[in-house]
């Protein structure tokens, strides 16, 4: 699954608006009430999943063009992108 984003500013600003939920809406439970927690569903959608789904988008979004993945009879290795063949795309 591709959990990337177009750029790693744009992925950690999802990140900063996911856990700002979640703190946010446990944080605010003696103030206001656990009506508070209805934020944090919330912060599946700036996760896109749960919190593990952002970490692996991270890595994704710092490697991607950087590695590419060959598979030849049913194994898979990565290995880093050729900068010719990253022009060409």
């Amino acid at each position: 699954m591709n959990f990337a984003s177009t750029s790693v500013p744009r992925h950690l600003a999802r990140g900063a608006i996911g856990f700002g939920l979640i703190i946010g809406s446990i944080a605010l439970v003696p103030a206001v009430g656990p009506v508070t927690l209805l934020a944090a569903p919330l912060a599946l959608v700036a996760f896109r999943g749960c919190p593990t789904c952002w970490m692996v988008g991270l890595a994704q979004t710092i490697s991607h063009g950087r590695l590419e993945r060959q598979c030849e009879d049913g194994a898979c290795t990565l290995t880093k992108a050729h900068p010719t063949l990253k022009a060409a795309q």
